[in-house]
């Protein structure tokens, strides 16, 4: 049993870890974009929230992941 709550853990951890959108960044800087799940495929695009919501759930996504991509990107050096 402890060794299943130690890999279920790391599982868990894992799926938490942060995703490499850069593609995503380079196709639709700007616009409302909706994820699968597990943040890995773009079921929407577009510049309204309403037609990117309403899109993906004609495709079937129960819980869309929204994203807006930014139009450039801005290094921020942490702070308060």
């Amino acid at each position: 049993m402890v060794w299943y709550c130690f890999f279920l853990r790391i599982e868990l951890l894992c799926q938490c870890m942060a995703k490499d959108l850069t593609e995503v960044y380079k196709k639709y800087k700007g616009k409302w974009v909706v994820l699968t799940s597990g943040e890995e495929k773009v079921m929407a695009a577009g510049s309204s929230v309403d037609t990117v919501v309403s899109e993906a759930r004609a495709k079937g996504v129960k819980k869309p992941v929204l994203l807006k991509v930014p139009t450039k990107i801005i290094p921020y050096i942490g702070g308060f």
